[in-house]
């Protein structure tokens, strides 16, 4: 393992901001794009970019991914979130009824994505791994729902109402997790703003408390170490040989590792076991020329 926040520590804001990533509790209204293009502009970035596009009303966790930490976007696309929200039903129906209708819903379920969605219109397997009433005021539903990164809680709503034979919508909807992400240790765009004033005027304690080193990927995928005399060759793109491992390791082919020499970040890799060659470059960091 390695320890993020030793890690964190030792950098410089201006090293975090080239790769590091900050946990945005977006409000309603602006667009996930518009959020992030915020977060660079305010923080003079070449670019940005978000983990997992919320709709404009729809709130709650959003980490922002700055610089180089942009390539890492995709590594945690996947990963499970978590929803509180406000449904209504268009008919009463007995808890009885809703709380059937849900179990029908949890676990493995079909479902086709919206019509206004970017990706191809094609019916997919998502799992629910939670869903359940919080509170019920009418035909009014707070609800709170756990599930696999790609789903969408909007059609899981409106699927909900077609099977009570009722219909039913999403009035209100919070992210409160995505992956390592929590909303407890996000922050609003008025604190990035203060937090930037303050490092303006030489204090860069809050600014530096508010953004993740982009190490913090090795909280997914299991941390392999690699010998320092070999790190500057497979940091130049060579796949890691087992002679390269500082240790011996058993995980699956297939898999993705995070790979360091000390506390120093190489990259994402896949385990291949093919041969000699332990594992190949998905994402290499490249040092700063």
């Amino acid at each position: 393992m390695v320890n993020i926040e030793e890690i964190k520590e030792k950098k410089s804001v201006r090293e975090l901001l080239e790769f590091g990533i900050i946990n945005i509790d977006k409000p309603s209204g602006p667009t996930s794009f518009d959020v992030s293009d915020f977060v660079r502009k305010t923080l003079g970035l070449r670019k940005t970019s978000h983990f997992g596009t919320l709709d404009p009303k729809v709130t709650g966790v959003l980490p922002i991914a700055l610089n180089r930490a942009c390539k890492l976007t995709g590594f945690f696309l996947g990963e499970d979130k978590e929803y509180v929200g406000i449904m209504r039903i268009h008919e009463p129906v007995s808890d009885e009824e809703l709380q059937k209708a849900i179990k029908n819903f949890t676990g493995k379920i079909k479902q086709l994505p919206p019509v206004r969605s970017r990706v191809k219109r094609q019916e997919r397997e998502r799992e629910v791994k939670n869903f359940e009433i919080l509170e019920k005021d009418g035909q009014d539903i707070l609800f709170k729902a756990e599930v696999q990164g790609g789903t969408y809680i909007r059609k899981l709503i409106h699927d909900l109402g077609i099977a009570l034979g009722v219909g039913a919508h999403m009035l209100e909807l919070r992210r409160i997790r995505a992956g390592i992400f929590m909303e407890e240790k996000s922050v609003d765009l008025y604190e990035l703003e203060k937090a930037v004033k303050e490092y303006e005027k030489n204090n860069e304690d809050s600014l530096k408390n508010i953004i993740l080193p982009g190490e913090v990927i090795s909280q997914i995928y299991p941390v392999v170490q690699i010998t320092e005399d070999s790190a500057p060759r497979i940091l130049r793109g060579q796949p890691i040989y087992e002679k390269n491992l500082a240790e011996k390791y058993n995980f699956n082919v297939d898999g993705k590792i995070s790979v360091f020499s000390g506390d120093k970040f190489i990259g994402v890799f896949r385990i291949v076991n093919e041969g000699e060659v332990f594992a190949r470059p998905e994402f290499v960091l490249q040092p700063i020329p």
